[in-house]
């Protein structure tokens, strides 16, 4: 009985980790793309739809790795 506890435990840990370390990398990511993205904007006004339809698809693959994070996460708490 004590082992499930322990096991529980540990997955409630783990998912914990995976959230926090999961999450880190696609933040960071998120705020560098749109720091280029607004640096960009401002030394090229006219190009900013151009710009913003270049920044959507990694900012769409920076947050997917966040997704999985949450995905791994719920599937640890479950078990």
């Amino acid at each position: 009985m004590a082992e499930l506890e322990f096991a529980r435990v540990a997955a409630y840990i783990a998912a914990g980790v995976c959230m926090g370390l999961g999450t880190l990398g696609p933040a960071l990511g998120l705020g560098f793309i749109g720091g280029k993205a607004c640096e960009s904007v401002g030394k090229r006004p006219e190009s900013a739809g151009a710009i913003m339809k270049v920044m959507m698809m990694p900012l769409f693959f920076a947050e997917a790795v966040a997704v999985y994070a949450l995905l791994i996460s719920i599937i640890l708490v479950l078990r």
